[in-house]
């Protein structure tokens, strides 16, 4: 692979990821304020405004800058900024969190979805903390690891929709495919994460091992 398809890939990856995220924060906020949306999970969510808002602004803010916060350029160039966007996001995670953590035991689907979806907000909102520690005492690599943890969950409400619509071609009843989906959103985001982190933590000790290896240069003049 030449140098510019290895920088180009991840630059296309990047803006796929938050095209994704904003779609689904700007679906997100329509369904609140019912521009859109099924009308019978309308109704479902009007059973528990204060919660249901607090999950879909929360979650819908969230998606929409947190993919801007995996930008190099961004965290390079406008740090402030940077700063400014992990602290909104964090604090909806909270948020949104404690409102899907609220409403989960009452999602459709059943026992199954409602451990699905209640698990995802319990990591959801422990990630989100953690990250939260790990850059208030400035370790950064762990801040980063556990933001793309908890982005990672994030994105489950992107994949939810891709794999229902998956479902629904496939001509399974929402009825079979809920209970799976509240699953399959986000954890296998959650290992691809676990498994990209393992690979860079493998090159790094490698590289280290490397460099460990590498005779050092006799200095001049001597015998």
């Amino acid at each position: 692979m030449t140098k510019v398809s290895s920088s180009l890939l991840p630059r296309i990856g990047l803006v796929t990821m938050i095209a994704f995220s904003v779609g689904i924060a700007l679906y997100a906020f329509g369904f609140q304020f019912r521009f859109i949306g099924n009308p019978v999970f309308h109704m479902r969510f009007d059973l528990m405004p204060i919660q249901s808002a607090m999950h879909v602004i929360g979650g819908g803010i969230v998606l929409l800058i947190g993919g801007f916060q995996f930008s190099a350029s961004l965290r390079r160039n406008r740090p402030q900024l940077h700063r400014w966007f992990g602290r909104v996001y964090l604090m909806f995670v909270l948020v949104g969190g404690l409102g899907g953590l609220m409403l989960a035991p009452y999602s459709s689907g059943g026992l199954v979805a409602h451990f699905g979806f209640g698990l995802l907000a319990v990591l959801w909102l422990f990630s989100g903390w953690q990250a939260y520690t790990c850059i208030r005492v400035g370790d950064i690599k762990s801040h980063q690891a556990w933001m793309m943890r908890n982005f990672a969950m994030t994105f489950g409400a992107v994949t939810l929709r891709l794999h229902l619509g998956l479902f629904t071609a496939a001509g399974v009843p929402f009825e079979e495919s809920y209970p799976v989906v509240a699953w399959l959103s986000w954890v296998p985001n959650l290992i691809l994460v676990e498994w990209y982190l393992a690979l860079k933590q493998k090159r790094a000790r490698i590289r280290n091992n490397d460099q460990d290896r590498t005779p050092l240069p006799h200095a001049e003049g001597a015998s």
